[in-house]
């Protein structure tokens, strides 16, 4: 999940949010404005509602915040780097680079989020207590109130045996502990999400049926997520016990064919095109590489701009690359390949000198390979 703009950076990790959240922002806050909250508290202003209908939206996106910063801050811990969290419509992730080395860093990794969400809405629902105990009783302890109950769902719901939730890092790592395959019990929580996201499609459509069309299709809609999300991760998992100890110099394409970022598109059609077979052409400026240029890119220029548009002025830039080294392990490349657009990747030498490109089709060529000569 991609972010449509960068919110902040905390603690050292980089938070994005995508426009995704605004659909559930908006919905919460209108269902408790004009719904909820005007049902258990009557007699007060729209004005009054749509402040605490909008308040509590931005508190609960702050908790969920706080969950996927304790997932990193963790992380980090036991070794594993974060390239960002990003909020969107089911909530949070946070992009860690790597796996878990050990079932007990899994273990916690996962578990401190469901533990995150537990304790603030343990913590919002002692705070309406002593403010009922105080003898209040309105609009602002009903707001609270929601906020705790709000939490302790997510807490509870994330816990569920089943990937992508925290419950399914948590299964991973406790049936890793015990067969000692991680593969394996990946595969297990993976298939455990899908069994669990089908229950969900199926109680949406019953409740669907029933009358609760609103509440029926958000639970069809989250069991949707959970089946496809938790197809690829099985997926990605066989994948990366396939491509387990090669590395990105065993994959790559060496000396790929580099043009000068000052070439204008009818140059670069004319002279090296229908010379190559390639369909990306790295940038480079003294060896070192600075953009990224594909066709895709090049469809987009009308025919008579070609002449007066420079390919650094269309590139992919450096920075939205994923970077890697010949000795960096391929499955640790292989999340950042798919998170950007244009899904290849640059490989530098030790002084930053471009040395190859890794390509969907290096991917594709590595998997035939390892899967039809078994490696010793």
């Amino acid at each position: 999940m991609t972010a449509s703009f960068r919110l902040a950076r905390i603690v050292g990790v980089d938070v994005g949010v995508n426009w995704s959240v605004l659909v559930i922002f908006m919905l919460i806050a209108t269902s408790l404005s004009a719904g909820r909250l005007p049902a258990d508290y009557p007699d007060h202003s729209a004005w009054a509602y749509g402040i605490a209908g909008t308040s509590a939206a931005v508190v609960f996106f702050l908790g969920l915040l706080a969950h996927e910063l304790s997932h990193a801050v963790v992380a980090r811990r036991n070794g594993l780097s974060v390239e960002g969290i990003t909020l969107w419509m089911f909530g949070g992730v946070a992009r860690l680079r790597g796996e878990a080395r050990t079932p007990g860093a899994d273990l916690r990794i996962a578990g401190v989020g469901p533990l995150v969400s537990l304790l603030l809405g343990v913590g919002f629902g002692a705070i309406a207590a002593l403010l009922v105990a105080a003898g209040q009783d309105g609009l602002v302890v009903g707001t609270i109130a929601w906020l705790a109950g709000i939490n302790i769902l997510l807490a509870v719901f994330n816990s569920l045996p089943a990937a992508p939730l925290d419950g399914g890092r948590i299964l991973r790592a406790a049936l890793w502990r015990w067969r000692g395959d991680r593969t394996w019990a990946a595969v297990t929580a993976a298939r455990a999400g899908r069994v669990l996201g089908a229950l969900l499609i199926a109680l949406g459509f019953w409740e669907f049926l029933g009358g609760a069309a609103l509440s029926g299709l958000w639970l069809a809609l989250i069991g949707w997520f959970l089946v496809g999300t938790a197809t690829m991760e099985e997926q990605g998992t066989r994948l990366a016990a396939t491509l387990a100890g090669i590395r990105v110099g065993d994959v790559m394409s060496g000396e790929p064919v580099t043009v000068s970022p000052d070439l204008d598109v009818a140059q670069l059609l004319d002279g090296y095109l229908w010379e190559s077979r390639h369909s990306a052409f790295p940038l480079t400026d003294g060896g070192r590489p600075v953009g990224l240029i594909t066709l895709n890119r090049i469809k987009a220029v009308p025919p008579e701009r070609r002449a007066t548009t420079r390919l650094r002025d269309i590139a992919c830039p450096l920075e939205e690359l994923p970077i890697a080294s010949p000795d960096e392990p391929i499955n640790d490349l292989l999340p950042r390949l798919n998170q950007y657009a244009d899904g290849r990747a640059l490989v530098v030498d030790g002084d930053g000198h471009l040395i190859g490109i890794v390509t969907p089709t290096d991917i594709s060529r590595a998997v035939q390979r390892a899967t039809l000569i078994p490696r010793p």
